[in-house]
C-alpha cells in the first residue's frame, strides 16, 4: 500500500504523527508535499519547526538538527524543480538517491552534521 503523503503532511503540521513510524522516506515524502504546498521559505520555516516541536515531544529535542533539515529540503525542492512528476510515487522514482540517509555526505562530512553548531544553524557544505 502506498502512503499518502498529503494527509501525513496534514498530522505532521498538528504534530500529531506516530514518531516510530515516521521513517526516513516519510521525512522526505512530508517533505515533498509541503514543498508542494508552500514557497520554499514558508516551507523551510514550517517544516523546521514541526520537526523541532515533534522531536522535543518524543524527548529526543537533540535529534533536531539546523543544518541537515535545511540541507534535505533545499535538495529537494531543487530536484522537483528539474525533475518531471505528478506526484511522490513518481518523484521519488526519479530521486531515489534521496532515500538514502547519508546523501547529504556528498557534501558535508559527518563530523560537521554531528556538530553542536549544526544543530542550531544552518552551516554551508565542507567537502568539495
Amino acid at each position: 500500500m502506498t502512503q499518502d503523503y498529503a494527509a501525513l503532511l496534514d498530522g505532521f503540521e498538528r504534530r500529531d504523527i506516530d514518531v516510530a513510524a515516521f521513517d526516513h522516506r516519510a521525512h522526505v515524502g512530508v517533505a515533498y508535499e509541503m514543498l508542494r504546498k508552500y514557497d520554499f521559505l514558508e516551507a523551510s520555516t514550517k517544516y523546521a519547526a514541526c520537526i523541532d516541536a515533534i522531536a522535543t515531544a518524543a524527548g529526543a529535542a537533540q535529534k533536531f538538527n539546523t543544518t541537515i533539515t535545511l540541507a534535505f529540503l533545499s535538495l529537494i525542492a531543487e530536484r522537483m524543480q528539474v525533475s518531471s512528476h505528478d506526484d511522490f510515487a513518481g518523484f521519488i522514482e526519479e530521486n531515489e538517491d534521496l532515500l538514502a540517509s547519508d546523501v547529504l555526505s556528498r557534501w558535508y562530512s559527518k563530523e560537521r552534521l554531528a556538530s553542536d553548531m549544526a544543530r542550531r544553524v544552518f552551516l554551508l557544505p565542507d567537502v568539495a
